[in-house]
């Protein structure tokens, strides 16, 4: 199998979950020298287990902390949770090599980006705000991400190598993180919504008639699966669209607009999530029932 040769700079992810994973086991050409990851979850060997597991299955090392990690790192992936972003740009900055690609993956408001670029900035990095602009499974490293800010144009050149599908948005650290936040407020708020929708025509007998309505008036749409799909996303990562969501608020109030919508989002995907309820077999019905069955 041809790697990539050995001018490409050391590989580090912080934050090694979903995103990270999907990134990392995709790699095409594979990287020359091994990539290190780190998740807060290795410190404790309790809850160890599923990353090292993951670091195991994408041929990534783990690394104790963050100094480790990044240690002759000269491209790094940010891939923690949205309300983490900037704390693990404090945490790492310390510890970055002089010139090293910082890649802010996170979903997070411009408003936080523009705070990481100045932590990251300040200790001798380059900062590139990246969107993930659609699920990391099945595309991997493939799925479609946008760049943004002075950095944005090399770091694309640079992770095409790697099979990634990169384009750049604009010229300033944010513009990126903008268009994932305002596309947000649709597509976390249309789960919410027909979440919202259809749990109350279930628990009123009218489930039926409401999705009948709903079809004749957007056929488009198949309802009754997308509002199957839309909570199975919920109950499997609300959490974490949760803190998401709270970044388009800020998002929204940075512009001087309100964030009403989005806030009612934010109740939802948490409080569904907070059930942790196993979504099961795709059947709208059965999803609701258990959902209803605990509120």
């Amino acid at each position: 199998m041809p790697e990539i040769v050995d001018d490409f700079p050391g590989i580090a992810l912080v934050g090694f979950g979903e995103a990270g994973h999907a990134f990392a086991s995709g790699w095409f050409p594979p990287p020359a020298f091994r990539p290190r990851a780190y998740d807060v979850k290795l410190q404790d060997a309790g809850i160890a287990g599923p990353v090292l597991e993951r670091c195991a299955s994408a041929g990534v090392e783990p690394a104790a902390d963050t100094k480790k990690a990044l240690e002759g790192a000269g491209l790094i992936f940010s891939v923690v949770t949205a309300d983490q972003a900037l704390e693990a740009a404090r945490a790492c900055a310390p510890h970055l090599a002089h010139g090293a690609l910082w890649l802010d993956c996170n979903s997070c408001a411009p408003q936080t980006k523009q705070q990481a670029a100045v932590l990251i900035e300040a200790a001798g990095g380059r900062y590139v705000d990246v969107a993930v602009m659609a699920p990391v499974y099945p595309k991997r490293h493939e799925v479609p991400l946008l760049l943004a800010g002075p950095n944005a144009a090399q770091a694309a050149v640079l992770i095409k190598r790697l099979g990634m599908r990169p384009s750049v948005s604009g010229p300033k650290v944010g513009d990126a993180s903008s268009i994932k936040m305002l596309r947000s407020v649709m597509i976390k708020g249309l789960e919410a919504l027909t979440t919202e929708c259809l749990l109350a025509a279930r628990r009123a007998g009218v489930e039926d008639a409401v999705l009948a309505s709903l079809q004749a008036s957007d056929p488009g749409i198949d309802w009754r699966a997308r509002g199957s799909y839309n909570l199975e996303r919920m109950m499997v990562h609300g959490a974490r669209r949760a803190a998401e969501v709270e970044e388009v608020c800020a998002t929204l109030c940075g512009l001087g607009l309100p964030d009403w919508m989005s806030r009612g989002t934010v109740e939802w995907q948490r409080l569904v999530s907070s059930l942790d309820i196993d979504p099961g077999e795709d059947d709208l019905a059965r999803r609701s029932d258990a959902v209803l069955g605990i509120l």
